[in-house]
C-alpha cells in the first residue's frame, strides 16, 4: 500500500469499527456500536454521495495474530476505530505491528479504551500507545492522579474519573487552538459542548517529546470537581497519519448514546436519560463522530 493521500479528494473511504474482543455477546462486542456504524455510514461528501464504507468486526481467536489487523498495511481501510476492551490481551504483536505500520503509512487512527487497565493492550501500539495511562500500564507520570474518582463501583480503581451516568452527558471544553474535530458551526461558541458521560472515564495525555500530539478537549469530574483530558490529537507527520487518542470508548457506544439499547449484565450503575432529555447532547456527539471520520480521512 502507497503512503495514503487524500486531502481534499472526494473518495469514498473505508472504515474499521474493530474491537479487540472475541464478540462475547455479553460483554462491549462489535454490535453493541451499531448506531456509531449506522451514523458513519449516513455521512455524504460535498457531492452528496455517500462519504465512508464501514466495515464493524471483532477480532478473531485471541492469543494469534488477528487476519485483519495484523495484515492492515496491505487491505483497502485507510481508517481504523479501535475499541480497545479488553482486560490486556485484545493485541497481539502481530496486530500492533500492523497497526503502527498502517498508521506510518499515512493511515488514519482513533483508539480509545477505558477504566483502569481495560484496553491495557493497546500499549503496544507506536506513538497512539503512549498517550494512554493505566493502572499497571504506562502510568500517568503525575503521581497526584493515582487516585479514585468514582468512589461507587468498588472493583474499578483509578484512573476513573466520573463525569456523570451512562445515558447522560457531560459538557467539555476545548483547549488551546480549537482542533478541527472540535468544530460546530451549530452550537452557540462553535465548538462542540456536550458529549456522553460515564461514571469511570480513563486516562490519556499528549506523548512527552511527541511534537505532533496535543491533548485537544477536556471534562470535568463530577465527584471531585477536577479536569481531566477526554482527546489527544496527533497531526499529520513523518511519524504517520493523523489519530485521536481517546480516554473512553463510553463516547461511541449505542447504550451511552441510548440506554433502551441495552448493556451487558456486568454494568450495574443506573443509568441516566440526560441525552434522552436533551437532544443537543446527541446532535453535538454525531457532530464530533462527523469530525472525526473527515478529520482522519484527510478532509477536515
Amino acid at each position: 500500500m502507497d503512503r495514503i493521500t487524500l486531502l481534499g479528494a472526494a473518495v469514498m473511504q473505508h472504515i474499521l469499527l474493530q474491537t479487540t474482543i472475541e464478540g462475547d455477546r455479553d460483554d462491549w462486542h462489535i454490535g453493541r456500536f451499531s448506531l456509531l456504524k449506522a451514523f458513519l455510514e449516513s455521512l455524504v461528501d460535498e457531492d452528496g454521495a455517500a462519504a465512508f464504507r464501514v466495515t464493524a468486526r471483532n477480532r478473531a481467536s485471541l492469543g494469534a495474530p488477528d487476519p485483519v489487523l495484523s495484515t492492515l498495511p496491505d487491505s483497502d481501510v485507510r481508517q481504523v476505530w479501535l475499541f480497545a476492551v479488553d482486560t490486556g490481551n485484545g493485541l497481539t504483536a502481530e496486530d500492533c505491528a500492523g497497526l503502527s505500520e498502517f498508521r506510518r503509512r499515512g493511515g488514519g487512527l482513533m483508539v480509545t479504551r477505558d477504566h483502569m487497565d481495560l484496553g491495557s493492550s493497546i500499549c503496544g501500539l507506536a506513538g497512539i500507545g503512549a498517550a494512554h495511562h493505566f493502572h499497571t500500564h504506562n502510568l500517568d507520570p503525575d503521581a497526584s492522579r493515582h487516585c479514585r474518582d468514582d468512589m461507587a463501583t468498588a472493583d474499578i480503581s483509578w484512573p476513573n474519573y466520573h463525569s456523570g451516568a451512562n445515558g447522560d452527558f457531560q459538557q467539555v471544553d476545548a483547549v488551546g487552538n480549537v482542533h478541527p474535530v472540535l468544530r460546530d458551526p451549530e452550537s452557540p461558541s462553535g465548538v462542540i459542548a456536550f458529549l456522553p458521560s460515564h461514571p469511570h472515564e480513563g486516562a490519556v495525555d499528549a506523548p512527552a517529546g511527541d511534537a505532533s500530539s496535543r491533548v485537544i478537549l477536556k471534562g470535568r469530574s463530577k465527584i471531585s470537581g477536577r479536569d481531566f483530558n477526554l482527546a489527544v490529537a496527533f497531526d499529520p507527520s513523518d511519524a504517520g497519519g493523523p489519530a485521536i487518542a481517546e480516554s473512553t470508548f463510553h463516547h461511541f457506544v449505542d447504550y451511552n448514546w441510548d440506554t433502551a439499547a441495552g448493556c451487558p449484565s456486568f454494568v450495574s450503575e443506573a443509568p441516566g436519560d440526560g441525552m434522552r432529555r436533551h437532544p443537543e447532547a446527541l446532535r453535538s456527539t454525531h457532530r464530533y463522530v462527523r469530525n472525526l471520520a473527515f478529520w482522519l480521512a484527510g478532509r477536515a
